[in-house]
Parts: structure tokens; sequence; C-alpha cells
């Protein structure tokens, strides 16, 4: 390719450059540049995918944004901002003044000079600019041309090739139709591939958008041609795209192309060069009819493939963007195109970032060219007509919408266009000219027309009868809602900003709802009459007529006569409107759709289906509640205010059909209706209270927006505690966050996350008395919910459970009259009609829910009576609801104060009581501010009696059971005391005859014998171990001869104690697995979470779940069944084995005979006798097994062939030599990662672990040791002499590694466990005798231990000298090493190194001679007080060492010295001491997960700057971070997929295999979520350990806050790697997860 390109840039491009500068390309170059200054905009192209950042203190809208570099150069990173992912197509918006209210520059666009801020003429000198000017528009016209081609074009005379070549491509184009598998099926069929060619032609043109798949003569080509539509059609309705283009075609189109990054080039040049460009671009065609040239691209946009686009749009990016006043010209043009531009777009199949009409997000946005638009091109109707026409399919006869069949993708293509009307109203104009004024009314009137289309559209009427039979469309009006819900408060915000304005759009919009023909009433108006009250209106019931949720004109009406009265306007309408408008019709369609909704909770619609059901949730949420519901409200507040209140109510019990109920004495057997009745009483009562109640609206009341989110807010946190993501879902979309963030510290508190979960706001308590159990946003759960929270809370703190109503602001004079409801006669009469049904006890005739709701609306009418008698005289208060419920009524003792004072014996209302003693005590407090008597004197009476009583009764009560306890514990504890003092009389005689000091003694004893090793051993405590069976439940003890107890377990590979991360086991390395190396690179690890079951039992579980597990979808992606896994059946942990419990021998030790013995059997002695014994085995062969059961010995065989198969990553075979050694090694490895692990969190060596884990450990280390048996005794000796040769050379053989290549804890393990085998002669038992087996133990123990302090020695890193260059008096040098050393102990360097080096290995051997003999630990190894000097003093008494190691050289001389100078002498030790070598130092570093940054936006910086190894595209790539090493992968990316095992994976998975054994703990950084890997087809998704300030993860940056490492988080996830639990995390994950559709995670 390189060859090529050099070529195409020396004949093609470096000819035009000449022409361009008129000499040189490079010494024009640097003339231009030194003239021109470089461009204050940055205009970065935002690929997909790619991290942006907004801030929400200074842009001017959320659409302006930065790259990530800019943004780490300004001032915006110490403010609140916001990332997120971008879609692709945008640009960076740093250095735009009009996108920023500060801080529009970064450091490195920032101009200096305030000079430069204008975009000022680039002068260039005229020649040049002149032939710029030719070349530009030759150049651009050929391209041009060229991308606007049709198949039927011919090439222009002189671009012909001057032999015509029958060779022709057949190109196939990309469409959002077929799939990928399609098309390669396509390909297979019709051009002959094979599937690999296909695969990469289809992600070509999926990428490209388009490409040749076969070049040939125009027949052939034909006739692929035909195949391919052919094939395609089958398979989809539609064919695909094909074009047949001859070569000469083909080879401009790709030139074509190529001048677009040139273009790009030139034009970075110079700003000079840009305005020529964007000229050229914009002139009009000289050709009259023809547009300019950019216009025709962009109305062939839809036409063009995907690379094509692509040119354009950055073109467009890189020029006519980049300069305001090209920009403004452009930005006329494409409205001028507008229309069109969406139609095409509409009807185009490809995504929105890739078309045209995604620039209009660079131009409408920016506020002078918004206005400008306005005013010169009047954009807002322009884009509500585009709408209004492609909708226009969708209108029925009477003009409305109906969405019945609809093409839900044309469909959601139009609803994007709402985004461009948003864009433009984005930023109100702080100055209104005349011809904005006109213009924007006028934008107003066309969008009224579209509100009028949906005016009662969609109407739906009640069935009766049979249930509905086809669902009717209602999404399709709703999603349009939800668009306008923004235009419409935005449209109310521009209105409201010029009061000339605002009269205007309420006349416009009163004069659009008059014009309205929905649901127009059927019949005359009648006289409806009520306590004296006549109400004339029409008939009209909601039950049987037709209705419509959708009443956006009405809704408009109500929200612009709210800020008439909140800008004060609202004095001036009479000069706008009619002043006798009539105020009911104004109500009645939003009082129709309330009624609807309440008939709707009553069950009336039931037969209507789900349909309704979901438009009266969504009429209520939050989604679309405040353009809906909360209007409607207001509209009826409106109603409410201009109207009579006894009318108003007349009519709201008309509407809701219930004027009878009220009426009459209308009884009824029906239970149904009934029912029916009680459920819109409630309702209805609910809507007064609402009515009356809910005032928070500014205009309403004197309100601030920031007071209206903290109602909202209280009323949230009343349900319970909430997170901050769950405030900001529960509050509507455009209160934005930056409202939300200054109210939360003002009414909750913040409690801080542990270490899962996430951060809970509290409310405070002084906010509290501002809770409204009637709160109309609640849903009904939310009501229940926060009623019993707030009940259960005022129990808490012994206050009564009274909900009282919270004292509202005053209304504005406007809807000052609204107050006057709840002292009107109709409303007395209702809730007289109320209580006393309640005081009759008519069981259905009334229900709790309708007093609770009467209670509140009387406390309402109380509280408003108060506080107006608490502002002015009583003579001036007209206000008189406490008269009225005292008299009205009152001469047959039926008055409402008279009913309440009869309820509160009611049992029935027990739940009331408190609020009804309330509303009691109201009254009164009332009546004595209307007699001017002081109302704390006559209350005292009434409040001492409820109030203070009470609790002193309690008190008492309390106090009286208080003593009862105190004497009943009394009575028991002498009764006790009598019993042990009888006991001890009877028993007199074991009391008198036992010694005194024998505690004493016995703790002395026990001191001494605190020791492990050797002939000083202390006996193994015989204790009875009975378990209980999780399966069955029935008790066993633990014995060798009874059926095998197991335990589950779990073994698996580890790179958790690993000094090279990375390196794996190379299968020709014959030392491993009989010598470990020190790296310890892979080791096998075995882990158990405790639980014990019979054997049987087990077996019959594993098969039960093999059986069950088969059947169940992708079960395969939690458990691997044919590896033996299984989950354990009472914690859920993943294992894959179980190990056999083995009761440990008790043991005692004659220690006179060991005395005797150890006189002669020195070390000298002992390795006599073990030499000649290895010598001496070939003759015998009789073999005795110590006994165990056949089901131990079964389990035994299982566990062993599962360590092996895992650990070596072999097929199953219990005959291999290594499966014993595999057993060892797994006991030593684990040893080894528990020992890590303690040392790590700073716990004891003995007493830290848990239960479960120590049972684990115990059972492991017996299973090893047991497990000879199941082998071949000669097998055994082979590996002891083997593993032998290591420390004694005169054993050794070619392959015995050097002591610097062997982990010396295994060894030990492995040798000990192995010496048993070499007594077969002792024909009584297969076991050495216990005196014999104290000795082997000790000598094995000081030889290793020997051998690794000079492996401690010999690879620190800078006393080697020591040992080198003197090769021959080797064994003089280490005499007088370590005669130096030993009278150096306490401060010698060496010393104190080698003490640290060898601490982990005897830390390791105090654990494995623990769990081998049952010795118990000496108290220091378990307590947290003694220093490490004391704990190694205590760990060589527990081993049976000298408390300083170089003593043992001393003791051993003789035997050690010839040793020393073997060791020393080996080969490797050689190559390691002049460096050649590496080795690894002690003590050994422990592993950690790698340092993250504090701050994430650090993380994806890195990862903006991540380069894939693999390709040089500019696709989107998921950059993902290996925890264990901090390697950045490329993952998801088939560019760096390899092949594992002869599979093909992903990078993660192939990484993981060699840095973690197959396990992974992977950040994928742009998405911000951990995966954590376990094998190939295993994975999950974790919690990353970021959190924002409000103590929440971000998965997929979804709500883009700042986020910071949690350091606790990070920590437990250190710990599930360290503890070997990643695999169990996966497998719950995966079981809680109910998997649907496997994701191949062997391919992240």
């Amino acid at each position: 390719l390189l060859p090529l390109m050099s070529l195409v840039q020396s004949h093609l491009l470096q000819p035009l450059e000449c022409f361009l500068f008129g000499e040189d390309p490079q010494a024009g170059l640097e003339k231009l540049q030194q003239g021109s200054a470089s461009s204050q905009l940055c205009g970065r192209v935002f690929k997909e995918g790619e991290t942006v950042y907004s801030c929400r203190d200074c842009a001017i809208d959320p659409t302006c944004v930065l790259c990530m570099d800019c943004f780490q150069d300004s001032v915006h990173k110490g403010h609140r901002y916001k990332m997120h992912a971008s879609s692709g197509g945008g640009f960076c918006d740093c250095g735009d003044l009009e996108a920023w209210k500060t801080g529009p520059c970064c450091s490195k666009h920032d101009p200096g000079a305030p000079t430069a801020m204008e975009t000022d003429e680039c002068v260039l000198e005229p020649g040049l600019r002149e032939r710029a000017q030719k070349l530009f528009q030759v150049l651009l016209r050929y391209a041009t041309d060229l991308l606007v081609w049709e198949e039927s074009y011919e090439l222009a005379a002189e671009l012909q090739p001057r032999v015509k070549e029958d060779t022709y491509y057949c190109v196939l184009y990309n469409d959002e139709h077929h799939s990928y598998d399609h098309v390669i099926y396509t390909l297979q069929r019709s051009v002959q591939c094979d599937h690999s060619e296909a695969h990469t032609h289809t992600a070509l043109i999926d990428k490209e958008g388009r490409r040749a798949v076969k070049r040939g003569k125009l027949r052939s080509c034909q006739q692929a041609k035909d195949l391919i539509r052919s094939h395609s059609e089958h398979i989809s309705l539609q064919p695909l795209r094909v074009e047949i283009l001859h070569s000469a075609v083909m080879a401009h189109q790709s030139f074509a192309m190529r001048l677009g990054t040139w273009f790009q080039q030139i034009i970075g040049y110079s700003v000079g060069f840009r305005q020529v460009f964007c000229q050229v671009a914009l002139e009009p065609s000289s050709e009259g009819d023809q547009p300019s040239l950019i216009s025709r691209l962009m109305l062939h946009d839809s036409r063009l493939y995907k690379g094509a686009r692509k040119f354009i749009h950055e073109l467009i990016f890189c020029s006519l963007l980049m300069e305001t006043e090209y920009k403004r010209r452009f930005a006329i043009e494409f409205t001028k195109h507008y229309k069109q531009l969406q139609k095409d777009y509409t009807l185009d199949d490809h995504e929105r970032s890739i078309s045209i009409t995604a620039l209009s997000v660079q131009i409408f946005t920016v506020p002078t060219l918004a206005r400008q638009l306005i005013e010169e091109g009047n954009v807002i109707k322009v884009i509500v007509d585009t709408v209004m026409e492609l909708l226009s399919e969708h209108l029925d006869a009477n003009h409305r919408f109906h969405f019945q069949g609809y093409n839900s993708d044309k469909f959601f293509r139009i609803q994007v266009i709402f985004h461009d009307l948003r864009y433009i109203l984005i930023s109100k104009p702080s100055l209104w000219t005349e011809e904005l004024r006109t213009q924007f009314l006028e934008g107003f009137r066309v969008f009224l027309g579209l509100l009028h289309c949906m005016q009662g559209m969609e109407e739906v009427k009640r069935q009766f009868g049979q249930h509905i039979e086809v669902e009717p469309e209602w999404e399709a009006g709703f999603s349009i809602q939800r668009q306008l819900r923004h235009i419409l408060v935005m449209f109310q915000d521009w209105c409201s900003s010029d009061e000339t304005v605002l009269l205007l759009s309420f006349r416009e919009c009163h004069r659009s709802l008059m014009r309205c023909n929905n649901q127009p009433f059927q019949s005359e108006a009648t006289d409806y009459y009520m306590c004296k009250h006549i109400l004339h209106v029409s008939p009209y019931k909601v039950s049987q007529e037709p209705v419509s949720i959708h009443l956006p004109i009405s809704r408009a009406l109500a929200g612009l006569y709210v800020q008439l009265c909140y800008t004060g306007a609202v004095r001036r309408l009479h000069e706008f409107m009619d002043p006798s408008c009539d105020f009911t019709w104004f109500a009645e369609h939003p009082l129709r759709c309330v009624v609807l909704a309440a008939q709707v909770s009553a069950e009336m619609w039931r037969r209507n289906g789900l349909s309704l059901v979901s438009q009266v949730y969504y009429y209520h949420d939050v989604k679309c509640r405040d353009e809906m519901y909360d209007k409607d409200v207001i509209m009826l507040q409106i109603a409410a205010s201009k109207m009579d209140p006894n009318h108003f109510i007349m009519l709201i019990l008309q509407r809701f059909e219930l004027f009878d109920v009220f009426n009459g004495s209308l009884a009824s057997k029906d239970q149904e209706l009934l029912k029916q009745w009680n459920r819109l009483t409630e309702e209805m009562l609910y809507l007064l209270i609402i009515i009356v109640g809910e005032r928070y609206v500014p205009g309403i009341s004197h309100v601030t927006k920031e007071d209206v989110t903290m109602r909202e807010v209280i009323h949230l946190l009343c349900i319970q505690p909430m997170a901050h993501s769950s405030l900001v879902k529960g509050l509507p979309e455009n209160s934005h966050e930056t409202g939300l963030e200054t109210v939360i510290p003002k009414v909750a508190t913040f409690k801080k996350p542990g270490v899962s979960g996430h951060g809970l706001y509290e409310v405070k308590k002084e906010c509290l008395p501002e809770f409204n159990p009637f709160f109309f946003h609640y849903s009904k759960s939310q009501h229940s919910k926060a009623e019993d929270a707030q009940k259960k809370r005022r129990t808490q703190e012994g206050s009564d459970k009274a909900l009282r109503p919270p004292v509202p602001p005053p209304f504005c004079p406007a809807f000052s009259s609204i107050v006057h409801l709840l002292c009107c006669d109709i409303l007395i009469h209702i809730l007289r009609r109320v209580l006393q049904r309640a005081v009759e006890d008519r069981a259905t005739y009334w229900t709790e829910a309708m007093i609770q709701r009467s209670l509140h609306l009387i406390g309402q009418g109380l509280l408003e009576e108060k506080a107006q008698l608490g502002a002015s005289t009583v003579e001036q208060v007209t206000f008189d609801f406490s008269l009225k419920a005292r008299t009205i009524g009152s001469e047959h003792s039926k008055s409402v104060f008279h009913l309440l004072s009869k309820m509160t014996a009611l049992p029935s209302l027990e739940a009331q009581k408190d609020m009804i003693k309330w509303t009691l005590q109201m009254f009164e407090m009332v009546k004595c501010l209307r007699e001017k008597s002081s109302p704390a004197a006559s209350m005292s009476v009434e409040q001492t009696k409820p109030e203070e009583i009470v609790p002193d009764k309690d008190k008492a009560e309390r106090k009286r059971k208080a003593e009862a306890a105190k004497l009943h514990r009394q009575k028991i504890m002498a009764q006790m005391s009598a019993m042990q003092k009888n006991f001890i009389e009877s028993h007199k005689m074991l009391y008198d005859n036992m010694p005194e000091s024998s505690q004493g003694d016995c703790a002395m004893e026990l001191g001494e014998l605190c020791v492990a090793v050797g002939p000083q051993r202390g006996s193994t405590p015989a204790e009875r171990e009975v378990l209980t069976c999780i399966l069955c439940q029935e008790e066993q003890e633990v014995q060798a001869r009874s059926p095998a107890m197991v335990l589950t377990a779990c073994v698996q590979r580890s790179t958790v104690l690993t000094q090279c991360r990375g390196k794996t086991l190379a299968n020709n390395e014959t030392m491993y697995p009989l010598f470990m190396p020190p790296d310890l690179a892979v080791g096998t690890h075995t882990g158990s979470c405790g639980h014990v079951m019979h054997a049987t039992c087990w077996q019959k579980y594993f098969e039960a779940v093999q059986n069950t597990t088969r059947n169940r979808l992708h079960a395969e992606l939690i458990i691997d069944l044919e590896n033996g896994e299984y989950m354990c059946p009472l914690c859920k942990s993943l294992c894959n084995t179980v190990v056999p419990l083995i009761p440990l021998e008790p043991l005692t030790l004659n220690y006179e005979n060991a005395e005797l013995v150890g006189q002669l059997l020195t070390l000298p002695r002992w390795i006599q006798i073990l030499s000649a014994r290895i010598k001496g085995l070939k003759s015998y062969l009789l073999i005795f097994r110590r006994k165990y059961s056949d089901s131990i010995a079964e389990m035994l065989v299982v566990c062993a062939t599962t360590v092996h198969r895992v650990g070596l990553q072999t097929g199953p075979n219990e005959l291999c030599p290594t499966v014993p050694i595999m057993s060892w090694n797994t006991c030593a490895f684990t040893i080894q990662a528990i020992e890590n692990l303690l040392q790590e969190e700073d716990k004891t060596l003995f007493g830290s672990l848990q239960n479960r884990q120590l049972a684990g450990l115990k059972a492991v280390v017996q299973f090893s040791a047991t497990q000879r048996l199941k082998s071949s005794q000669a097998v055994i000796q082979k590996h002891f002499t083997d593993m032998l040769g290591a420390l004694l050379p005169t054993m050794s053989s070619e392959s015995t590694p050097s002591i610097l290549e062997v982990d010396f804890f295994h060894l030990l393990v492995g040798l000990v466990l192995a010496i048993p085998a070499l007594y077969q002669e002792e024909a009584v038992d297969l076991q050495p005798s216990a005196v014999s087996s104290a000795y082997n133990h000790l000598y094995i123990l000081h030889l290793v231990t020997m051998a690794h302090v000079v492996q401690v020695l010999l690879s620190s890193t800078d006393d080697t000298a020591v040992f080198g260059g003197e090769e021959g008096q080797a064994e003089r040098a280490a005499v007088e090493l370590y005669a130096a050393v030993s009278q150096y102990v306490s401060g010698s360097s060496v010393a104190d190194r080698v003490r640290r080096g060898v601490t982990p290995f005897l830390r390791c051997a105090a654990l494995f001679f623990n769990c081998l003999t049952g010795v118990p630990p000496p108290e220091e190894l378990s307590s947290t007080t003694v220093t490490s000097q004391g704990q190694l003093e205590a760990l060589c008494s527990y081993l049976a060492l000298p408390c300083d190691v170089f003593q043992l050289f001393q003791e051993h001389r003789g035997t050690v010295f010839p040793l020393l100078q073997r060791w020393c002498g080996h080969p490797a030790v050689t190559k390691a001491l002049k460096g050649e070598m590496q080795t690894i130092s002690y003590p050994r570093k422990r592993n950690r997960l790698i340092e993250l940054p504090e701050d994430y936006s650090a993380l994806l910086n890195q990862a903006s700057h991540f380069q894939c190894p693999n390709s040089t595209d500019d696709e989107r790539k998921h950059p993902t971070l290996c925890l264990f090493c901090g390697t950045i992968l490329c993952s998801q990316s088939t560019c760096c997929h390899s092949q594992l095992d002869g599979e093909e994976v992903g990078a993660c998975t192939a990484h993981a295999a060699t840095c973690g054994a197959g396990v992974g703990m992977f950040l994928r950084i742009r998405e911000c979520e951990m995966v954590l890997m376990a094998s190939k087809t295993r994975g999950s998704t974790y919690p990353a350990p970021y959190l924002d300030d409000y103590g929440e993860t971000d998965p997929q940056l979804g709500r883009g806050n700042p986020l910071h490492l949690c350091p606790e988080r990070y920590r437990k996830l250190h710990q599930l790697w360290q503890q070997h639990c990643i695999l169990e995390e996966i497998a719950r994950s995966l079981e809680v997860v109910n998997v649907m559709f496997a994701f191949e995670w062997q391919m992240l």
C-alpha cells in the first residue's frame, strides 16, 4: 500500500500543490505559515465512543462539549463537569465564545491577545488567492460530480481514459435491512468466494458503505448483480443495492475521496485557504438552476454511501463550521433545504449520526444564529411544517392524528425533528426586536396548528358487555407528547420573557382552543339543584361518551395563564381578551381527563384493556405529568378561582357521576356499583384536596422553582431514603440536576456507602412538617409506603399517628378565591354525608380512605381559617369554615363537628383516632381565636387531657413492668444458687480430693510441649469429631473405617503468588511438578467453603445436578459439567471436587526412649541409614496398607485426580506417577497462599482463620498425607529419592536443580509426606514408629531450613560478592561467613536479612506441622501484641529449631559444610552469582492489584491515547485494563483476536490465560465497569471501584458525574483475587442473573 500512496502523492497531488503555491510547495508553505495565526477554535471531530466533557456550571446548554485534551487543559476540570461517550459526528466547542459563560478556551487555544478573538480576514497574496480559488472550484466540482454519480451517467470526455477497456466492477452497497450473515450468505452463493473472504467483504461494506465484490467484463458483472439481488430477495423482502461501475469511474471516485483528506490538509495550513474554500463551496452555480456545490452534496446525502458521507461531513466541519460568517451562510442554506433533507432522512435507512441532518445541532444551538434564522428564515415554522407534512398521512377526517398501524422506524425518524425545535429554543432572547416578535408568533401559531391535530386525538369510549378485541395504538401519541414536553416549557419560557409576546400568544392559544371541536356536548344545558344552589350545565358522562387524554392546547393555555400571573401581565389581559369568556368551558376537558383517570382507578374501564391503563399510568408518571396531569390540575384551579365555589364543586360532582349519590338518599343493592361509588368518592375528595392544597407553582403562589424542587425531594425522601440517581429519576427532567444540588443539602443528610451498595439521602427532621400524605405526585404504592413510613417514625418518636395537613403558602391574588371551596355549602354537605355514613356504620357505604380524605379536607379548612384569623381581625375574615362545620345540621346533632366527636368512639376507625383528636383540637383553637380568649387558657384543659396524661400513664405502665421483670430475675438467680450449693454438698468427695496445684502443673506441661517436630513433640489431642451432613442432616463421627465424610472444594490454578507475571510453564520443564520453581509462576490452590456431606449423599446430589442442569438453558455458562463442577448445596459456592475428611491419629511419644534414640541417631547417622534404606529398597515387595474404608479410598482418588487434572491441565489419569506429587504441591501452595493473605492483612498466624478455612486446610493436609497409600510405593520412593537429591548431592542426578531453582517449602512438604514409604519392611504397619517419624521430620526440617538459609543468602542482591570469585576456597569462605554472621546476630544486616527471608518459610512450616500433627501452637503465635522477634522465637521453638537459625550450622558443622560446598558449586549457582541468571529475592514481593488513579478522567485520558497494536483505522475501540499487570488491551475487536488451544479468542481471554492462569480481572475503561473472567466461556460484569460524589457507581457512564476511586472497594477486589474467590463470584452472579442470551466471553 505504501508505494501506491507515494505514487498518488507524487503523480497526482504534488502537481496540484505546485500549481497552488506557484513554487516548491515546501517553500510556499513556510512563507504562508510565517504570516498566519493559528485557529482559536479546536474543531476536533468526535469518533463514536470517544469521551466528551460538558461543564454544568459554564456551558450555555448541554450540547456544548469539549474533547479530552481541551478539557484537561481548561478551567472546567475543577468545575462540576459531566462526561459521556460521543455517538460520533459532533465536534469540540473549545474556543467558541457563544458556547461558554466562562472559560471558552483551553490553554492551547487561548489566543492570549484579545484582538485575535476576531476571525479576521486572513489576507493571502492576490496571486495565491486567485490560484486557490480556481483550483478549489475545479477540484470541488470534480469531487461533487463524482460523488453524486448515478449508475447511468457517462464520464465527461476529458476524464475518459485514452483506451476504453471492458473492465467493470460489481459494487455492493451497505444497507440496514440485511444482517451480516445475510450478506455473507448472498456473497458466497453469488460470487463464489469462501466464508472468510465474504466476511472480509461484509465487514468492509459495513465500515466504508460499499465494496467492489467482483471485477470483470460487463456481462459477468451483470450476472453477479442479478444473482446478488435474487439471493438477497429470498432472505429479506428488499434486495441489496448493487451497481455496475466502469473501472475508470471507480478510479476517479477513489481519487475524489482521496482529495477529501488533501482538502482538509490544505485548509489546515491557513485561515485564508479555509475562507477561499468556504466561498467556493457556497457560491451559487453559474448554471442558474443548479444550487451551490455544498447544497448539491447535502441534497444527495441520503443516496450516498457511508464513506462519501463521512468525507462530506468532515469537510463541512473543518471549513464552513469553523468560520463565523460562512457558518451563518451555511445555516441559511441548510434551513432553505431543511424540509427536503428531513424527508430524505425519513426514507433513508442509515443512522442519524451519519446523516447530514445531524449537523442541525451544530447550527441551531448557537444563540445568535438561532435568532437570526427565526428572523430571516422563520426556522420554527420550517421545522413544524416539516413535521406536519411528514405526519399528514396519519390525520383522520376530523383533522386529528390517528396512529393505528404506523411504521415505527419512520415514526422514530420523524420524532428526531423535534430535537431541532428544542435546539432552536434552547436559549431565550434577552432582547426582542419587532421582527423577532412577528416571526416567533408566526412560528407559535404554526406550532399550535400541530397541537390542534393532537387535541382530542385517539378518543376512547368505555366498553360495555364484552372485552375490547384489538388493543388500540397509544404509544405513538405518548412518544410525541414526551418529545413536546420540553418544547412546550421552552415556548412558555420564551413567551414569558416579553409581556407583549406573552399576551399575544395567550390570545392565539385561546383562539386555537375555541376552534377545537373535540367531544362536543350531545345535549342542551340543564339545571341541577343541590343545597339551594343551581348549576346550569350540559350533561356529559365520561363513562358513556368518548373522551381523550390528549389535550395539549388546554394545557398550554393553563401554562401561559400561570406565566401571566407570575409576570403580572394578567392585569392587561382584558385589553387582549373578551372578559366574559367562559372558564367553565376551559375546565371541561381537563376535568373529563381527571375523571377518566379516577374511573380507570375504580376499575370501571377494565374491558378497555391494557392500553388505557398504560395511558393513565403515563398521564401521572414523572416522564409526562408536568405537561399533562399537572396542567390539568392548574386548569381546574383557574376555573375554581373564576367560578362560584358551590357551582364548581357541583360541576365536579356532576362529572364524577356522583351528583345523585350526594343529592338524594340513593341506595343500591349492587355491591359492584357501591364499590365504584366509594372509589369515585375517594378520588373526588382527593381532587378537592389537590385543587385547594397544591400551590407550589410559581404564579399560583409566591414560591420559587427551588421551593418546588425542595418539596418534591422532601416527599420522595419521605417514602424511603434514596440514592441520588433515584431522586433524579423521581423528578421531572427539566428541573436540571443543577437545581437539585442546591436543594438536597437543605433538606437531606447524606449517608456514605459501605463496601457495596450506594450512598443514601435521608430527609432532615426539620423538613418533616412539610410532608403531605396526599401529595399529588405520589402513585398509589408510593402514597401507602410514605404513609406507613411516617406513621412508623412518629410512633418511634413517641408522637401521635396523626398525619396533619402541612400549612401551604398563600395563593397569589388571582387564585385567592380558591380557598372558599373549603367553606362552601356543597363541600360541608359532602363532608357531612361522608361522616354520617361512617357514624351509622353502614359498611358498604363508606371506606376508611374516604374518612381519611375528609379529615384532611377539614384540617385544610381549619388551618386556612387559623392563618386568616392570625393575619387580620375577626370582622375582616369572611372564611367561616369552622362556624359552618359547627352549625349546619347541628339541630339534629349532625353537623361536621358533632359527627367527628361521635367518631372518636368508633372501633372501626381506630387507625384515624389520632387524626380525629387533632382535628377536634384545631376546632377548639380556631374557636378561641374567634372569641379572642387566650387560646392557651382554654386549650390547656383540652390538650393536657390527651397529650400529657397519656405519656404519664405509659411511663407508669413501663415502670411497673420493669419492676416485675427485676423481681423475676432475682427469684431465678436465687434458685440457681441453691441448686449449686446442693450439688457441691452431695459431691463433696470430688472437691476434697482435687490437688490444688494440678491446674498449674497442667499448664506448665502443655507449655513445654508446644513443639510439633522432633523428639520433644507434643501429643496429638484425641478429639472425637462428630459432623452433620448438610444434605441428609444425619450426624456421624469421622473415623478411618467409617463411610467417608467429604468437604466441598474447588481446585484452581493460580498466579496469586507469582514472582514473574505472564510467564507460562513450558511443557518441556522436566523439574515441574516434582520441584516447584521458586518464582511460584503457577500453583494449584484447593479452597473449601467448609460444608460437610456424606460421600454417598454428595454422589447422589452430583448426579441429580448433572441431570437437571443439562436441561437448563445456558447452564453450561455457570457450571462446567464436563469438569465435574457443581454448586455447594448450602452456600452456592462453585466447587469441582470433594476432599475426604481423615481423622488425626492420636499419638504420644515415649520421651525417655526418644532421648536415648537421639543420643545415637545424629544427623550424619540418620543420613547414612536413609541412604542404606534407599539402596536396599529393591528387595521388598510386600505391601501392607493402613486400613481405610473403601469409600474414603474412593474419595481420595476423586480428589487427587481432580487436583492432577486441573493443576497440570491434562486429561484425568489416576495412575499417572505425578498424581501424588500434585497432591503435595496443592497442599504446599494452599498453605503459602493462606500465609501470604494473613501476612498481608496483618493477622496472627493462628486463630485468625475462619473455622471453614481452617477445616478446609486441615482436610487438604490430611488428604495429601494419606495420598501415598493410593499410589504404588515404588513410585513414591522414587519421588522421595529424587527430591532428596536436591539436598544431598550424593543422591542427585543430571536433572536435579540447584538450590536456587527450588521452592523449599514445596520440597519440605513432599519429603515429609513421602518418607513413610521407605518403611515397607516393618510388616506390622506401613507407618514408621512414632520416634523415627519424629526424627525424620526433625532432620528433614533442619536440612531444608539450612538449604533455604543458603538460598536466601545466595539470592540476596548486595552480599553475593562474599561467595563469588573464590571458588577454590568456597569452603573456607562459607566457614568464615557463618562464623562472622553468628557473632553479629543482633546487629548485622546479613543476619537480619536472612531472618526476614526465612520467616515466611517458617510460618508456612508451622501451619503445615500444626495441621499434620494437631499439636497446639504456642500462644505467642495467636497474639497480636507479640513483637516480630518474639513471634520468630515462638516459631522456632514450635518447629524445634534453635532460636537463631545460624546455630543449626554450628550444630551440624560436619555434615553441612561438605554439602554447602556441593550446593554452592552447582553450575547454576555460579551463573546466578555472575548475574547471568535471574534469581528470586526473599522474602518474596507481595502481589497487589495495580495502582489506579484517583480521578477517573485520568484513566479515560489514558484510554483516549490508546493505540491498538494491530490496526490503524479510527474505528471505536474498547480499551480494557488488566488489573493484575496494568496492560491495556483492545477488547471485543476482531483486530486483536488470537488462537488459544486451536480456538479463536479475544485479547482479554488470551491475556488472562498467561497473566492469571485463565483468571482475569479487567476494567473496561470507556464503559466504567469491571469484567471478571474465569475461563474461556465464563465471565461476569462487576461494579467498578469508582464512585461519584453521591456514592454511586456509573456503568456505561450513563450519568456522567465525576468519578473517584473508592479505596475500600478496590481493597475488596484485591481480597477477592487473593482469596481465590473470582470463580465463585462469577458463578454467583450468573446464578442470580437469568441468562437468556449467551454472551461470548471468549471473544472479549
